[in-house]
Protein backbone atom coordinates (compact mmCIF):
# COMPACT_ATOMS: atom_id res chain seq x y z
CA UNK A 1 0.00 0.00 0.00
CA UNK A 2 1.43 3.28 -1.28
CA UNK A 3 1.18 6.27 0.98
CA UNK A 4 2.48 9.33 -1.33
CA UNK A 5 -0.03 11.59 -0.60
CA UNK A 6 -2.62 11.67 2.24
CA UNK A 7 -5.46 9.63 1.96
CA UNK A 8 -8.21 12.21 0.22
CA UNK A 9 -11.86 11.04 -1.45
CA UNK A 10 -14.53 13.67 -2.24
CA UNK A 11 -18.02 13.59 -1.71
CA UNK A 12 -19.92 10.98 -4.43
CA UNK A 13 -20.16 13.15 -8.08
CA UNK A 14 -23.64 10.39 -8.42
CA UNK A 15 -26.46 9.79 -7.06
CA UNK A 16 -26.54 6.62 -4.97
CA UNK A 17 -28.10 3.75 -7.13
CA UNK A 18 -31.86 3.08 -8.04
CA UNK A 19 -34.06 0.28 -7.72
CA UNK A 20 -32.58 -3.07 -8.92
CA UNK A 21 -34.69 -6.21 -9.79
CA UNK A 22 -37.70 -7.05 -7.19
CA UNK A 23 -37.02 -9.26 -4.02
CA UNK A 24 -36.40 -13.43 -5.51
CA UNK A 25 -36.51 -11.59 -9.13
CA UNK A 26 -33.24 -14.14 -9.52
CA UNK A 27 -30.69 -14.24 -12.24
CA UNK A 28 -33.66 -14.75 -15.14
CA UNK A 29 -34.95 -11.31 -14.13
CA UNK A 30 -32.51 -9.51 -16.70
CA UNK A 31 -30.33 -6.88 -16.40
CA UNK A 32 -31.75 -4.02 -14.04
CA UNK A 33 -29.77 -1.60 -12.52
CA UNK A 34 -28.13 1.12 -13.19
CA UNK A 35 -27.97 3.61 -11.37
CA UNK A 36 -26.03 6.36 -10.82
CA UNK A 37 -27.99 9.41 -11.98
CA UNK A 38 -24.87 10.91 -12.78
CA UNK A 39 -21.99 10.16 -14.96
CA UNK A 40 -18.46 11.52 -15.84
CA UNK A 41 -17.93 12.86 -19.13
CA UNK A 42 -15.35 11.22 -21.24
CA UNK A 43 -13.75 14.60 -22.25
CA UNK A 44 -13.64 16.09 -18.37
CA UNK A 45 -9.58 16.06 -19.50
CA UNK A 46 -8.90 17.88 -22.87
CA UNK A 47 -5.03 15.73 -22.47
CA UNK A 48 -2.62 14.22 -20.58
CA UNK A 49 -1.40 17.83 -19.22
CA UNK A 50 -4.79 18.92 -18.08
CA UNK A 51 -4.61 15.26 -16.22
CA UNK A 52 -1.01 15.89 -14.47
CA UNK A 53 -2.12 19.55 -13.47
CA UNK A 54 -5.87 18.44 -12.11
CA UNK A 55 -3.27 16.12 -10.25
CA UNK A 56 -0.46 18.75 -9.17
CA UNK A 57 -3.32 20.58 -7.57
CA UNK A 58 -3.93 18.03 -5.07
CA UNK A 59 -0.16 18.09 -4.67
CA UNK A 60 0.38 14.65 -6.90
CA UNK A 61 3.22 15.07 -9.32
CA UNK A 62 2.64 12.96 -12.15
CA UNK A 63 5.09 12.40 -15.09
CA UNK A 64 4.11 12.31 -18.76
CA UNK A 65 4.01 8.82 -18.57
CA UNK A 66 1.49 8.16 -15.86
CA UNK A 67 -0.67 11.20 -17.07
CA UNK A 68 -0.93 9.88 -20.55
CA UNK A 69 -1.38 6.25 -19.57
CA UNK A 70 -4.33 8.00 -16.68
CA UNK A 71 -5.69 9.92 -19.10
CA UNK A 72 -6.05 7.12 -21.45
CA UNK A 73 -7.84 5.20 -18.66
CA UNK A 74 -10.55 7.90 -18.16
CA UNK A 75 -10.97 8.89 -22.05
CA UNK A 76 -10.88 4.71 -22.75
CA UNK A 77 -13.56 3.14 -19.84
CA UNK A 78 -10.31 1.03 -19.18
CA UNK A 79 -9.29 -0.14 -15.91
CA UNK A 80 -5.58 0.90 -15.44
CA UNK A 81 -2.73 -1.41 -13.50
CA UNK A 82 0.22 0.16 -11.71
CA UNK A 83 2.77 -2.04 -10.91
CA UNK A 84 5.64 -0.67 -9.22
CA UNK A 85 8.25 -1.12 -6.03
CA UNK A 86 6.36 -0.18 -2.70
CA UNK A 87 6.10 3.50 -1.89
CA UNK A 88 6.29 5.18 -5.26
CA UNK A 89 2.83 6.31 -5.42
CA UNK A 90 0.41 3.84 -6.83
CA UNK A 91 -2.63 4.04 -3.91
CA UNK A 92 -1.81 7.45 -3.85
CA UNK A 93 -2.13 8.10 -7.86
CA UNK A 94 -6.15 6.62 -6.92
CA UNK A 95 -7.04 8.82 -4.20
CA UNK A 96 -5.40 11.99 -5.91
CA UNK A 97 -7.94 11.35 -8.94
CA UNK A 98 -11.17 10.84 -6.31
CA UNK A 99 -9.95 14.28 -4.83
CA UNK A 100 -8.97 16.37 -8.79
CA UNK A 101 -12.24 14.90 -9.59
CA UNK A 102 -14.75 15.51 -6.48
CA UNK A 103 -15.54 11.68 -6.61
CA UNK A 104 -15.77 9.12 -3.78
CA UNK A 105 -13.31 7.00 -3.44
CA UNK A 106 -14.20 3.12 -2.76
CA UNK A 107 -11.11 0.93 -1.48
CA UNK A 108 -10.90 -2.89 -1.99
CA UNK A 109 -7.67 -4.03 0.30
CA UNK A 110 -6.90 -7.42 -1.12
CA UNK A 111 -5.15 -10.17 0.68
CA UNK A 112 -4.34 -14.05 0.93
CA UNK A 113 -7.71 -15.49 0.94
CA UNK A 114 -9.85 -12.97 -0.01
CA UNK A 115 -13.20 -14.07 -1.67
CA UNK A 116 -16.01 -12.32 -3.72
CA UNK A 117 -18.03 -12.21 -0.69
CA UNK A 118 -15.82 -9.82 0.73
CA UNK A 119 -15.83 -8.05 -2.37
CA UNK A 120 -19.65 -8.18 -3.59
CA UNK A 121 -21.46 -8.58 -0.99
CA UNK A 122 -22.84 -10.22 1.82
CA UNK A 123 -26.61 -10.50 3.72
CA UNK A 124 -27.00 -8.74 7.45
CA UNK A 125 -28.37 -12.05 9.32
CA UNK A 126 -28.77 -10.29 12.97
CA UNK A 127 -31.05 -7.85 10.76
CA UNK A 128 -33.22 -10.31 9.20
CA UNK A 129 -33.08 -12.63 12.34
CA UNK A 130 -34.64 -9.21 13.85
CA UNK A 131 -37.35 -8.97 11.53
CA UNK A 132 -38.07 -12.87 11.64
CA UNK A 133 -39.10 -13.19 14.85
CA UNK A 134 -41.12 -9.10 14.74
CA UNK A 135 -43.41 -10.60 12.01
CA UNK A 136 -43.61 -13.81 13.81
CA UNK A 137 -44.89 -11.88 16.87
CA UNK A 138 -47.40 -9.79 14.59
CA UNK A 139 -48.77 -12.79 13.14
CA UNK A 140 -48.77 -15.72 15.09
CA UNK A 141 -52.64 -16.04 14.13
CA UNK A 142 -51.75 -15.83 10.39
CA UNK A 143 -50.36 -17.98 8.25
CA UNK A 144 -48.15 -16.36 5.98
CA UNK A 145 -46.72 -17.56 2.83
CA UNK A 146 -43.30 -19.18 3.30
CA UNK A 147 -41.90 -17.54 -0.27
CA UNK A 148 -43.68 -14.37 0.94
CA UNK A 149 -41.30 -14.62 4.32
CA UNK A 150 -38.40 -15.29 2.56
CA UNK A 151 -38.79 -12.86 0.19
CA UNK A 152 -39.24 -10.13 2.87
CA UNK A 153 -35.78 -11.95 4.51
CA UNK A 154 -33.93 -11.45 1.10
CA UNK A 155 -34.80 -7.63 0.44
CA UNK A 156 -32.55 -5.05 -0.69
CA UNK A 157 -32.85 -3.33 2.47
CA UNK A 158 -30.51 -6.43 4.59
CA UNK A 159 -28.08 -6.56 1.82
CA UNK A 160 -24.93 -4.99 2.38
CA UNK A 161 -22.56 -3.79 0.02
CA UNK A 162 -19.12 -4.22 -0.25
CA UNK A 163 -16.64 -2.27 -2.36
CA UNK A 164 -17.28 -3.84 -6.05
CA UNK A 165 -21.30 -3.63 -5.76
CA UNK A 166 -20.94 -0.04 -3.96
CA UNK A 167 -18.79 0.76 -7.16
CA UNK A 168 -20.99 -0.64 -9.78
CA UNK A 169 -23.99 0.86 -7.83
CA UNK A 170 -22.25 4.58 -6.72
CA UNK A 171 -20.63 5.33 -10.35
CA UNK A 172 -19.21 7.61 -11.21
CA UNK A 173 -16.40 7.12 -8.58
CA UNK A 174 -13.07 5.60 -8.19
CA UNK A 175 -12.54 2.08 -7.13
CA UNK A 176 -9.22 1.50 -5.91
CA UNK A 177 -8.31 -2.39 -5.96
CA UNK A 178 -5.35 -2.19 -4.01
CA UNK A 179 -2.53 -4.76 -4.02
CA UNK A 180 -4.06 -7.13 -6.27
CA UNK A 181 -0.59 -9.83 -6.54
CA UNK A 182 -1.81 -10.48 -2.96
CA UNK A 183 -4.98 -12.24 -3.93
CA UNK A 184 -5.56 -15.84 -5.73
CA UNK A 185 -6.30 -16.70 -9.06
CA UNK A 186 -9.83 -17.71 -8.48
CA UNK A 187 -10.62 -13.84 -7.08
CA UNK A 188 -8.31 -12.82 -10.20
CA UNK A 189 -10.92 -14.62 -12.52
CA UNK A 190 -14.14 -13.33 -10.75
CA UNK A 191 -12.33 -9.49 -10.81
CA UNK A 192 -12.21 -10.21 -14.76
CA UNK A 193 -15.47 -11.11 -15.36
CA UNK A 194 -16.33 -8.20 -13.64
CA UNK A 195 -14.13 -5.51 -15.31
CA UNK A 196 -15.68 -6.86 -18.50
CA UNK A 197 -19.40 -6.65 -18.18
CA UNK A 198 -19.51 -3.50 -15.17
CA UNK A 199 -22.54 -6.34 -13.74
CA UNK A 200 -22.88 -8.58 -11.37
CA UNK A 201 -25.52 -10.83 -10.43
CA UNK A 202 -27.31 -10.99 -6.61
CA UNK A 203 -29.46 -14.13 -6.98
CA UNK A 204 -31.84 -12.92 -4.56
CA UNK A 205 -32.03 -9.58 -5.63
CA UNK A 206 -30.92 -9.51 -9.70
CA UNK A 207 -28.63 -7.92 -12.05
CA UNK A 208 -27.36 -5.22 -10.91
CA UNK A 209 -24.71 -3.15 -13.62
CA UNK A 210 -23.40 0.30 -13.89
CA UNK A 211 -24.66 2.37 -16.76
CA UNK A 212 -21.56 4.64 -15.57
CA UNK A 213 -17.85 2.21 -15.40
CA UNK A 214 -16.20 3.48 -12.73
CA UNK A 215 -12.38 4.67 -12.66
CA UNK A 216 -10.58 1.92 -11.87
CA UNK A 217 -7.39 1.93 -10.72
CA UNK A 218 -5.35 -2.07 -9.65
CA UNK A 219 -2.27 -1.99 -7.91
CA UNK A 220 0.46 -4.10 -7.69
CA UNK A 221 3.53 -5.01 -5.78
CA UNK A 222 4.43 -7.42 -7.80
CA UNK A 223 4.96 -10.28 -5.31
CA UNK A 224 3.41 -12.25 -8.23
CA UNK A 225 2.80 -12.34 -12.07
CA UNK A 226 -0.90 -11.58 -12.85
CA UNK A 227 -2.47 -13.29 -15.29
CA UNK A 228 -2.34 -12.03 -18.95
CA UNK A 229 -6.37 -11.99 -19.08
CA UNK A 230 -5.97 -9.69 -16.58
CA UNK A 231 -3.34 -7.75 -18.07
CA UNK A 232 -4.76 -7.62 -21.71
CA UNK A 233 -8.31 -5.97 -19.74
CA UNK A 234 -6.05 -2.99 -17.98
CA UNK A 235 -3.97 -0.42 -19.28
CA UNK A 236 -0.53 -1.11 -18.24
CA UNK A 237 2.01 1.55 -16.16
CA UNK A 238 5.28 0.81 -14.30
CA UNK A 239 5.68 3.16 -11.49
CA UNK A 240 9.56 3.84 -10.98
CA UNK A 241 11.32 5.80 -8.32
CA UNK A 242 11.90 9.39 -9.26
CA UNK A 243 14.97 10.89 -10.04
CA UNK A 244 16.52 13.17 -7.90
CA UNK A 245 15.27 16.59 -9.22
CA UNK A 246 11.52 15.47 -9.44
CA UNK A 247 11.84 14.21 -5.92
CA UNK A 248 13.25 17.05 -4.61
CA UNK A 249 9.82 18.49 -6.04
CA UNK A 250 7.61 16.19 -4.32
CA UNK A 251 9.25 16.82 -1.37
CA UNK A 252 8.84 20.54 -1.43
CA UNK A 253 5.07 20.19 -2.94
CA UNK A 254 3.99 17.83 -0.09
CA UNK A 255 6.03 19.28 2.94
CA UNK A 256 6.61 23.07 2.50
CA UNK A 257 7.38 23.45 6.06
CA UNK A 258 10.83 21.57 5.19
CA UNK A 259 13.94 23.81 5.25
CA UNK A 260 15.86 23.52 1.39
CA UNK A 261 18.42 22.17 2.72
CA UNK A 262 16.99 19.99 4.49
CA UNK A 263 15.21 18.89 1.52
CA UNK A 264 18.13 18.43 -0.44
CA UNK A 265 20.28 16.19 1.60
CA UNK A 266 17.26 14.02 2.82
CA UNK A 267 16.42 13.21 -1.08
CA UNK A 268 20.15 13.21 -2.47
CA UNK A 269 20.28 10.17 0.68
CA UNK A 270 17.31 8.77 -0.30
CA UNK A 271 19.03 8.08 -4.05
CA UNK A 272 22.14 7.44 -3.36
CA UNK A 273 20.21 4.48 -0.93
CA UNK A 274 18.74 2.95 -4.14
CA UNK A 275 21.46 2.74 -6.33
CA UNK A 276 24.72 1.75 -4.22
CA UNK A 277 23.47 0.74 -0.25
CA UNK A 278 22.35 -2.37 -1.87
CA UNK A 279 19.56 -2.90 0.71
CA UNK A 280 17.00 -5.56 1.29
CA UNK A 281 13.81 -2.82 0.84
CA UNK A 282 15.13 0.36 -0.75
CA UNK A 283 13.11 3.54 0.73
CA UNK A 284 10.35 4.94 -1.47
CA UNK A 285 8.98 7.80 -1.60
CA UNK A 286 6.63 7.55 1.40
CA UNK A 287 9.44 6.84 3.44
CA UNK A 288 11.73 9.98 1.76
CA UNK A 289 8.40 12.18 2.75
CA UNK A 290 8.17 10.14 6.28
CA UNK A 291 12.00 10.74 6.83
CA UNK A 292 11.66 14.59 6.30
CA UNK A 293 8.93 14.81 8.68
CA UNK A 294 10.77 12.93 11.05
CA UNK A 295 13.70 15.36 11.35
CA UNK A 296 11.86 18.35 10.83
CA UNK A 297 10.27 17.10 13.78
CA UNK A 298 13.69 16.48 15.23
CA UNK A 299 14.00 20.30 15.12
CA UNK A 300 17.10 19.39 12.74
CA UNK A 301 17.97 21.85 9.88
CA UNK A 302 20.22 20.13 8.60
CA UNK A 303 21.26 16.23 8.47
CA UNK A 304 24.13 14.51 10.36
CA UNK A 305 25.14 11.53 11.28
CA UNK A 306 24.01 11.54 14.70
CA UNK A 307 20.08 13.16 13.77
CA UNK A 308 20.31 10.31 10.76
CA UNK A 309 21.11 7.06 12.78
CA UNK A 310 18.29 8.56 15.17
CA UNK A 311 15.87 8.53 13.09
CA UNK A 312 16.79 6.19 10.56
CA UNK A 313 13.47 4.15 10.90
CA UNK A 314 11.63 6.46 9.11
CA UNK A 315 13.37 5.03 6.08
CA UNK A 316 14.66 1.94 6.04
CA UNK A 317 12.48 -0.63 7.73
CA UNK A 318 14.63 -3.82 8.23
CA UNK A 319 17.32 -4.38 10.72
CA UNK A 320 19.91 -5.68 8.07
CA UNK A 321 19.36 -2.46 6.12
CA UNK A 322 19.51 -0.49 9.26
CA UNK A 323 23.08 -1.79 10.03
CA UNK A 324 24.56 -1.40 6.77
CA UNK A 325 23.55 1.88 6.33
CA UNK A 326 24.43 3.37 9.90
CA UNK A 327 27.82 1.76 8.81
CA UNK A 328 27.73 3.89 6.18
CA UNK A 329 26.16 7.04 7.00
CA UNK A 330 29.50 9.60 6.92
CA UNK A 331 30.19 8.23 3.53
CA UNK A 332 26.17 8.71 2.26
CA UNK A 333 26.09 12.07 4.13
CA UNK A 334 29.91 13.09 2.03
CA UNK A 335 28.80 15.88 -0.77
Amino acid sequence: MDTVSGSVSGPAAGAVAGPVAGPGAGPGAGPVAGLATGSLPVDTFAGPGDVAAALARTGYLADDALATATFLAIRLGRPILLEGEPGTGKTALAEALAEALDLALIRLQCYEGIDATQALYDWDFPRQILHLRAVEALTREEHRDPRELENELFDERFLLARPVLRALREAPCVLLIDEIDRADDEFEAFLLEVLSTWQVTVPEVGTIAARTPPIVVLTSNRTRELHDALKRRCLYHWIDHPGLARELEIVRTRLPEVPPLLAEQVVGVIQRLRTDAGLIKPPGVAETLDWARALVALGAAAVDPEVAAASLGSAVKYREDAERVRAMLDRLLTP
